[in-house]
């Protein structure tokens, strides 16, 4: 992994926000938290592997609290293919642009392939088909939760669900040099509203490197 740089990295902190006549506390309310903290609850990154393979190949990442869902997930956006046959709609199909593969750990996992197919006809318009593979609907028995997998694991003895130490060091080798960083340079978290998408700052991360969140539209599967 290259060294992460702080250009590529960007931190949020939950606000107060108001909604259905509901109001929902900023995260300095709590008791707990110093009126002038600059903790982050939310993170996102784009991340690069220094090999020949994945040269040039963002990996983002995001984390956070009170965000608008709960959802776990990995998305592989494909990249676009050169002479575009459907280029003079792309102002219609812009959202449609990549097929994407999608491995939903929770909840309600899930993996499915997001492909645009023409529409059938004599116009040249693309729409947006799903290839699902929905586990709850495909195997209706009741499906294990996280912890219930992970504490089976460890009573069985299995490790694969489990970080070794040299993984933690690792990772810990990638992501403490930028905590510092931070820490030293004394970056203000941006505030975003609790229930929201997280902070304005991730979603230039993501159009930095011609990528979106997949979380974006509220169709989404």
């Amino acid at each position: 992994m290259k060294p992460l740089q702080l250009e590529d990295v960007i931190v949020g902190q939950y606000k107060g926000h108001s909604k259905s006549g509901r109001s929902y506390p900023p995260y300095t309310d709590d008791p707990t938290v110093p009126k002038d903290s600059r903790t982050p609850t939310f993170a996102a990154a784009a991340l690069f592997i220094n090999n020949a393979r994945w040269d040039g190949v963002p990996f983002l990442m995001k984390a956070g609290k009170a965000l608008h869902t709960r959802r776990a997930e990995v998305r592989v956006q494909f990249r676009h293919v050169p002479g575009n046959l459907y280029k003079r709609n792309f102002g219609t199909d812009l959202d449609k642009a990549t097929n994407e593969l999608v491995l939903r750990v929770q909840p309600d996992e899930a993996i499915y392939l997001k492909i645009n197919n023409k529409v059938p006809g004599l116009g040249m318009r693309l729409d947006r088909s799903d290839l699902n593979l929905l586990y709850s609907a495909r195997y209706p028995r009741e499906i294990p939760d996280a912890y219930e997998r992970l504490l089976l694991d460890a009573i069985a003895g299995e490790r694969r669900l489990f970080i070794r130490s040299d993984e933690l060091d690792a990772a810990w080798a990638l992501f403490t040099p930028m905590l510092k960083e931070l820490e030293q340079k004394k970056i203000v978290p941006e505030l975003y509203p609790h229930g929201s998408r997280g902070p304005v700052g991730a979603h230039y991360l993501a159009a930095k490197y011609n990528v979106r969140w997949g979380d974006l539209s509220s169709d989404d599967s």
